[in-house]
């Protein structure tokens, strides 16, 4: 299963915060026991591999998180540059994915210049399109013209999209 690169990983969760905080208190209170009872030396063994699991789940997620930051600033930053080197460019938000197809994908996006939402027909992508991806469009000037309404749906073609990012 591919994972939604859109999505900021999350780091803390509860279950991890209360696992976290009951060994650092059984920690502690072994700690104490140890010193003073004898024969309490496999449970501190235990606790020490307790928090090293918890400490590597810990850099793990730390880890997702700061390489997903540092490719969605890479995304951004190409983003940016395609936006002033590619003369007339606008960014819409892909708000759903309603329908996956062959030859490409019915979508809802949201224009963010003028914050206006309509269903779109975008052509298929070398990558998968998600909810919550900013794509930077050249905008066809047969579909969307100053002054004129606009259309029931847009068509995007593939080779109008020039750099998506994730919504920051």
């Amino acid at each position: 299963m591919q994972m939604n690169p859109v999505l900021k990983p999350r780091v803390a969760t509860p279950a991890l915060i209360v696992a976290s905080a009951v060994t650092l208190a059984l920690a502690l209170i072994l700690a104490t026991l140890a010193f003073r009872v004898t024969g309490t030396t496999w449970l501190l063994l235990t606790i020490a591999a307790l928090s090293a699991v918890l400490i590597a789940v810990w850099g793990r997620r730390i880890h997702g998180l700061r390489r997903w930051q540092s490719e969605t600033y890479a995304h951004w930053t190409r983003l940016e540059g395609l936006k002033a080197a590619s003369g007339t460019t606008t960014e819409v938000t892909v708000l759903t994915v309603d329908a996956l197809q062959p030859t490409g994908s019915w979508i809802t996006i949201r224009w963010n210049r003028f914050d206006h939402v309509q269903p779109a027909w975008i052509e298929a992508l070398p990558e998968p399109i998600w909810p919550g991806s900013v794509l930077l469009i050249r905008p066809d000037p047969a579909q969307v013209r100053p002054g004129a309404p606009w259309p029931e749906t847009y068509r995007i073609s593939g080779e109008h999209v020039l750099a998506w990012a994730p919504l920051a």
